[in-house]
């Protein structure tokens, strides 16, 4: 081989061998693409959960406050249930007041025309006696000359003058709004018991917060107003305890018993210092009170 072909041989041959040692030394280039895929998807992950993380964090806080609107909800909504509840007591209440007032509206119509009928009686009764009275007088002065039948005469008239002060007397007394005649004083009282359906029990109550036994009933004295003419009395009936407070001279006190549809009334015709005078009227066969009455000071 000559010189030149062996030179050009030896070149041919580096040239090879430098290849062969760049692509021995070298890194493919898919493996710098996986490399920065991966980079790329690393750092999405990160940006991925940092803000899943900021997420967590305020769903934690949305339910905290949820939690609290929860329970000022739950709180607010068993207010509501408790005004609820009052209402509807306040509600039956008043349904069992209006029956009651209703049933005293209807029993008060009947007495007032009941209390009508018996005015009207007493009137009648009266003019039908003063004209027996003059008629009689008259025939027995006609008939009678005599001093002893003049006498007795005067005794019969006497007697007829009585009865028509008693009717007059019953026509000047004041009437309630349930038709029964007020007594003014101790004769009142007994004239309304030969002419009423009704009996009157008198009574004295003195000293303040003091108690008397009135008929079947307790009444407690708790001031007077001499002044005024006012009074304050406490009531014990069925159990429970009945203020009447600044109530006036004369002025009837009503009150019912369990199971009764007639009304006892309680009047006071004197007031003095820490004193009061008057009576209780109550239905004529009334049955006694079967309710435990308080007593005591």
């Amino acid at each position: 081989m000559s010189e030149a072909s062996e030179e050009q041989y030896n070149g041919r041959e580096d040239m090879q061998a430098e290849e062969s040692r760049i692509e021995g030394d070298g890194t493919p280039r898919w493996v710098w693409l996986a490399v920065g895929v991966l980079a790329a998807v690393s750092v999405l992950g990160v940006g991925v959960g940092w803000n899943a993380t900021i997420q967590a964090k305020r769903a934690e806080q949305a339910l905290a406050s949820q939690t609290g609107q929860n329970k000022l909800v739950g709180q607010d909504l068993q207010t509501l249930d408790q005004r609820l509840t009052q209402a509807e007591e306040v509600n039956t209440q008043l349904q069992n007041q209006l029956v009651a007032v209703t049933d005293k509206m209807k029993m008060t119509q009947g007495e007032v025309s009941t209390a009508r009928r018996q005015s009207s009686q007493i009137r009648d009764d009266y003019s039908k006696k003063l004209s027996s009275v003059h008629s009689e007088f008259a025939d027995k002065l006609a008939g009678k000359a005599n001093l002893d039948d003049v006498k007795s005469l005067g005794g019969d008239i006497n007697g007829v003058k009585s009865d028509l002060a008693s009717t007059r007397s019953n026509l000047d007394m004041t009437r309630t709004e349930f038709g029964t005649l007020i007594a003014r004083n101790h004769d009142e009282i007994d004239e309304l018991r030969r002419v009423s359906e009704r009996d009157y029990v008198e009574f004295t109550l003195t000293g303040k917060g003091n108690r008397s036994k009135v008929g079947d009933f307790m009444v407690e004295l708790r001031g007077t107003n001499v002044k005024k003419n006012q009074f304050t009395v406490a009531l014990y009936v069925d159990d429970l305890r009945l203020e009447k407070k600044n109530r006036a001279l004369d002025e009837p006190i009503y009150f019912y018993t369990r199971g009764t549809r007639v009304p006892l009334e309680l009047v006071v015709n004197q007031i003095g210092k820490d004193k009061i005078v008057g009576y209780m009227s109550v239905p004529r066969g009334q049955p006694r009170s079967a309710s435990s009455v308080r007593t005591g000071n």
